[in-house]
């Protein structure tokens, strides 16, 4: 059997270093080598050519040698994490890195980083044994493993980016937290980010040229892919949409602006509009999963904010489409389980506000939930982990990701 660790061991030369990276593609998701070549960047010549070479040595497969056929990883010992540590809660997934996407092993569990990293950090261990030991496999068998975190962080140090907003500080550092309990490089970015990534990857059939997805929960962050590359900005801060000002006389922000999009749609927002409605009965929602099911379930209050969140978001997200022209437009987080609640209304502001070229009902512009649901951050952090090892320097992560040092 094939060892995961020899196969991401340090590689020499330009041809070795691209073998290796066509290695972690194909750990990452099976795929054709025109598509692989595609997430590779690089022509579909080199890539036959270099599959050609692995079949010999047994590293990886053809099922029937084929043009259209994927080409899959021979039986390999070794585990991918992927982590998403929430606000309010963190989810875990492991896979085999020689498994098909239906092999993850995964768990959810409602705490998250409001209740302090460190208080957080043995229970997150417990899940990340949990689904290890799931895929038949052992915590030494783990190679890689990212996290996705809500807040900015820094492409370069792959630090929190100022301003460090609650319940984070300055000195914390979750990634190097995790190294040294795992015994593995963390790579670290955006949730929102790590939610694009996944979108990209395994939410479409083939990759798209422009995907933007929007994470929606206790804020609202936006994860935005040109090609086979993530935008992220000089200091990690693209992507911000939550801090975009929408109501220039509206309240204050924790980033200390004024009328910022999550101060209107952050789950602390809509909470806060159902108070204000009068509901002082004992079925006031106190979370924004329970003001999404009261919704749905028909209540009057509920519903007119969740539909209005959906607009004020389709504001927003007429402002970013007409900067990038995205092809598909992915609505995540705890906020999408509204389905068209939320995206009806949305659909409806696009269309009132963007360029209509940019979000024509022609085939060339899609708006829908994430097809991932609750886990589509975590499967980012998964890529985002392998991706890693697709850097000489240890410091950088893959298509400018960051690995903490």
């Amino acid at each position: 059997m094939l060892e995961a660790r020899e196969l991401l061991g340090p590689a020499v030369g330009t041809k070795e270093q691209n073998r290796r990276k066509l290695i972690i593609e194909i750990m990452i998701k099976a795929d054709q080598q025109s598509i692989l070549a595609r997430r590779l960047g690089i022509s579909g010549a080199s890539v036959s050519t270099a599959v050609a070479e692995l079949v010999k040595k047994g590293i990886v497969e053809v099922e029937h040698r084929q043009k259209g056929d994927p080409v899959r990883l021979a039986t390999t010992r070794g585990v991918a994490l992927g982590i998403d540590l929430g606000f309010r809660r963190m989810a875990v997934i492991a896979r085999p890195v020689d498994g098909a996407f239906e092999t993850i092993q995964s768990a959810i569990e409602i705490e998250g980083a409001n209740r302090g990293f460190t208080q957080l950090l043995p229970r997150l261990m417990g899940l990340i044994r949990t689904v290890v030991d799931g895929t038949g496999q052992e915590m030494g068998d783990v190679v890689s493993a990212g996290l996705a975190v809500p807040r900015m962080i820094d492409p370069r140090s792959g630090r929190f980016t100022t301003p460090v907003l609650p319940p984070w500080s300055e000195t914390d550092d979750p990634a190097a937290s995790l190294e040294k309990l795992l015994g593995v490089r963390v790579a670290v970015d955006n949730d929102a980010n790590l939610g694009a990534m996944a979108e990209q990857t395994y939410g479409l059939e083939k990759p798209l040229e422009t995907v933007v997805y929007i994470k929606a929960s206790t804020g609202v962050g936006a994860g935005i892919m040109i090609g086979d590359k993530l935008v992220r900005g000089e200091r990690g801060m693209a992507g911000e949409i939550g801090h975009l000002t929408v109501d220039r006389d509206g309240l204050v922000c924790l980033c200390g602006g004024r009328g910022c999009l999550d101060t209107l749609v952050g789950a602390e927002a809509l909470i806060s509009q159902v108070r204000q409605a009068g509901r002082r009965d004992y079925r006031l929602p106190n979370d924004l999963r329970a003001l999404i099911d009261a919704a749905q379930k028909g209540d009057a209050a509920c519903r007119r904010i969740v539909t209005d969140a959906g607009r004020m978001l389709g504001f927003a997200l007429a402002q970013l489409c007409n900067l990038v022209n995205p092809r598909l437009v992915v609505i995540g987080g705890e906020l999408a389980a509204a389905r068209e609640l939320v995206v009806d209304p949305c659909r409806q502001e696009l269309q009132r506000y963007a360029l209509g070229g940019a979000v024509a009902d022609d085939g060339r512009f899609e708006l829908r939930t994430s097809q991932l649901n609750a886990l589509a951050e975590a499967h980012g952090a998964l890529i985002l982990g392998l991706r890693a090892h697709q850097q000489e320097n240890p410091g950088e992560g893959a298509s400018g990701g960051v690995v903490s040092n």
